[in-house]
C-alpha cells in the first residue's frame, strides 16, 4: 500500500520535470513510476487544485512563469532600500526571545534579522532560504532546520510539496514573514505562486506571523494572494509608513514597530 511519504516524494519529482521539460505525459510518467496511470492523473489533478500545473489532455504543462509584479533576484533586491533593510533586521531580531522557536521566510529583509541573532545562545531556527542557512551556521549554536524542496533560482529558496509537508510536523513560535506587497484591502501577496503557498503554510504553522518590510510595499499589490492583512499581529518597518496606514493597523489591532534608519 502506498504511504503519504511516497505520494508526496513522486508529486515533487512530478514538478521537478516539468522545470525539466515544459509537457509531461501520463504514460511516460507510470513508466518512470512504476505506477498506474491513474495514479498519475490523480497526482496531475491534485497539482492543479494547488496551482501548480496546468492539466492538459494527456498529461500536463508548467504554468506560465508567475513573475508578474517584481519577482527579481535576491541579489538585485539586496540593492534596494539597503539602509532600511538593515534598521528593520536589527528591530525584527530584538522581538525574539531566548530559546524560542523562529521560522524565518527567505527574502532580503528576513537575512538582515539572521545576521543580528548574536545575543541569543539557544535558538531553534527553520528556513526556506539556502543563503539565510548558511549566515545562520556562523553561529556555530543554534539548531537550524533548513527545509527541502524545489530550490527557485530567483531567491534562493526551495517551494513546492515537499517544503510544505516538512513545514507540518514543525510548531513555531514566531514566523517572521518577509513581504513583496502590503494592501489593507488586498492583503499580502507575492509574485509567485509557489512561494505563496508555501507562506501560508508558514502561517499556519507559527502563533505569532510578523511582517517585515520596508516602506516602499505598501499600498502594493502582487500576483498572488497570501493571507488578509488580519492575520498578521505584528508589523515592523520604517519611518516612510503612510501616517495613515500606521493608524488604520493600530486601530486594527496589529503591534507596529518602526526602524529608525538614521
Amino acid at each position: 500500500m502506498e504511504t503519504i511519504d511516497s505520494t508526496r516524494e513522486r508529486r515533487a519529482k512530478i514538478l521537478q520535470e516539468l522545470t525539466l521539460s515544459s509537457k509531461v505525459h501520463v504514460s511516460d510518467l507510470s513508466e518512470k513510476f512504476k505506477v498506474s496511470e491513474v495514479t498519475i492523473r490523480k497526482d496531475l489533478n491534485e497539482l492543479k487544485k494547488r496551482h501548480l500545473l496546468t492539466r492538459t489532455r494527456g498529461g500536463a504543462i508548467r504554468l506560465p512563469e508567475t513573475n508578474i509584479g517584481n519577482d527579481t533576484t535576491i541579489s538585485d533586491k539586496q540593492l534596494h532600500h539597503y539602509r532600511e533593510k538593515r534598521s528593520i533586521g536589527k528591530l525584527g531580531a530584538s522581538l525574539i526571545n531566548e530559546n524560542e522557536t523562529i521560522l524565518l521566510d527567505s527574502g532580503t529583509t528576513t537575512l538582515e534579522i539572521a545576521k543580528n541573532l548574536h545575543d541569543f545562545q539557544k535558538l531553534t531556527i527553520i528556513t526556506n532560504a539556502i543563503n539565510i542557512a548558511i549566515e545562520l551556521l556562523k553561529y556555530k549554536r543554534f539548531s537550524v532546520i533548513m527545509l527541502g524542496g524545489h530550490l527557485r533560482e530567483t531567491s534562493h529558496s526551495t517551494v513546492g510539496p515537499l517544503a510544505e509537508s516538512t513545514l507540518k510536523i514543525f510548531y513555531c513560535d514566531k514566523l517572521f514573514l518577509g513581504v513583496d506587497s502590503f494592501n489593507l484591502e488586498k492583503g499580502v501577496s507575492t509574485p509567485n505562486i509557489e512561494e505563496a503557498n508555501i507562506n501560508q503554510t508558514m502561517m499556519s504553522m507559527a502563533k505569532e506571523t510578523i511582517a517585515v518590510f520596508d516602506s516602499s510595499k505598501f499600498n502594493k499589490r502582487s500576483f498572488a494572494f497570501i493571507a488578509p492583512v488580519s492575520k498578521i499581529s505584528t508589523v515592523v518597518t520604517d519611518e516612510g509608513i503612510p501616517s495613515e496606514i500606521k493608524m488604520q493597523l493600530k486601530q486594527m489591532g496589529i503591534k507596529v514597530h518602526v526602524a529608525n534608519v538614521r
